[in-house]
């Protein structure tokens, strides 16, 4: 017998799995550039900002890493990191075109997007020359702040 008004309930054939990394992942995200808090703290705290922001986006490639993407797939999110970092610390246009490159949800839409695969030597290559340009980029940042400072 059904009863008007009430729905039938109705049963999930596979059981949901939550999967608390890529929740955490996705907040983490959402937050730094859904409500603008990585552009807001690299406006505030120049250069520095900038730099705590990609670190922090380093905990998404970590989650990457660990679910086993492709280094490919890192490579490119570190490279999402650098590019956030370095367009940031332009004063005034920087800061403006840094509300409009979201890395975090970029890093987040490549690891869902693309499945998890093996790795060949030309990947964990490409992995490495990513590594080395982002810390040459954030040691630019670095070297740009002291002579900021002392400047003034």
């Amino acid at each position: 017998m059904v009863i008007p008004g009430l729905a039938k309930r109705r049963e999930h054939p596979l059981p949901v799995v939550v999967d608390r990394e890529l929740a955490r992942v996705r907040t983490l995200a959402r937050v730094m550039d859904g409500y603008l808090v990585d552009p807001l703290i690299g406006l505030f705290l120049s250069c520095v900002g900038d730099l705590l922001g990609s670190l922090i986006g380093f905990y998404i490639v970590g989650i990457a890493r660990k679910r086993r993407e492709s280094p490919v797939l890192l490579a490119r999110m570190i490279l999402n990191l650098g590019i956030d970092a370095v367009i940031g610390i332009v004063p005034i246009l920087g800061d403006a075109l840094d509300f409009k490159f979201k890395a975090h949800l970029k890093n987040v839409e490549l690891m869902l997007e693309r499945p998890a695969g093996r790795a060949t030597a030309r990947d964990w290559l490409f992995v490495g020359a990513a590594a080395a340009l982002y810390l040459a980029i954030m040691g630019l940042v670095i070297w740009g702040m002291v002579a900021l400072v002392r400047a003034l």
